[in-house]
């Protein structure tokens, strides 16, 4: 079974009674060179098991089950159950995991799944969780990498540059655990139905050790946040607003002994001057 092909999808769907969900933003492939190309930018191979979250009706688990040891499906529509066991039977190192991948304790699950396996994450996210799934899956050390297609808005935005427009604190703490790269554009008429943003293929590839060295994660990304809190004020108004309980003169003397202007924004600084700045403030 072609699983990209318009009329053989439409074919299986109606078969099975399937209607596509908004809410869980339900958008599948129909062009066969996009599962593939996502699959071999993975690097899954038969030393890999692979975490797939929201495999739909399974093209790409498909394209991840003929290089990987093992792949483990995690979908929460009971619908597609049926569907999945139809489309996947000619995988036996396959499993569909039923379940929200949002609740699920991923660690624990590749633990399960994966032994004596290097375990990755490769998948189309769904749309509606794409922010924090990444950010769960960027604190879960146990992946290797995470490869996944998303809305380019959002691509961007992980693999942005300090500085760019398109820089913010996700950005920030993104690339602190992570190396980012954004590998190419997915046309919304590469979907069914149709989605209404372009889509893009990132590749996050785990840090053995974070860029910078910092005294204590959980106030430095508080830092980060705060720097962003209001993104068209300067840094000294958003890091007020965000630390309520300093004195804005205290933040002041903070931000000029790392050098920086008063009148610097947050998008301005990268992980190496945050870093510095937390260590001030603290």
């Amino acid at each position: 079974m072609n699983l990209c092909d318009y009329n053989e999808i439409r074919g299986l769907l109606t078969r099975h009674g399937f209607r596509f969900s908004k809410s869980m933003g339900q958008n599948f492939l129909i062009d066969p060179a996009v599962p593939m190309r996502i699959a071999e930018a993975s690097g899954a191979d038969e030393s890999c098991g692979v975490l797939e979250i929201g495999p739909g009706i399974g093209p790409l688990t498909a394209e991840l089950a003929r290089r990987a040891a093992r792949v483990s499906a995690v979908e929460l529509d009971k619908s597609l159950y049926p569907v999945l066991a139809e489309t996947m039977a000619d995988y036996p190192n396959v499993e569909i995991v039923p379940g929200d991948a949002m609740k699920l304790d991923l660690a624990a699950l590749a633990a399960e799944k994966f032994p004596g396996l290097t375990p990755m994450v490769c998948a189309n996210l769904p749309y509606n969780i794409t922010t924090p799934i990444l950010t769960k899956l960027a604190e879960t050390p146990c992946f290797r990498s995470v490869t996944v297609m998303i809305q380019k808005e959002v691509a961007q935005r992980v693999c942005a540059a300090p500085g760019s427009p398109d820089c913010g604190a996700f950005s920030l703490l993104m690339q602190y655990r992570m190396e980012t790269e954004l590998l190419f554009e997915v046309p919304r008429e590469c979907f069914l139905p149709s989605p209404k943003v372009t889509s893009a293929v990132i590749r996050c590839t785990r840090r053995e050790r974070p860029p910078v060295e910092v005294e204590d994660e959980e106030f430095f990304f508080r830092c980060i946040r705060g720097g962003f809190l209001l993104r068209r004020k300067t840094l000294l108004n958003s890091l007020s607003a965000a630390f309520p309980r300093l004195e804005k003169d205290a933040i002041r003397a903070a931000i000029a002994a790392c050098g920086l202007p008063e009148t610097v924004r947050g998008e301005r600084l990268g992980l190496a001057e945050f870093t510095e700045l937390a260590r001030r403030l603290r």
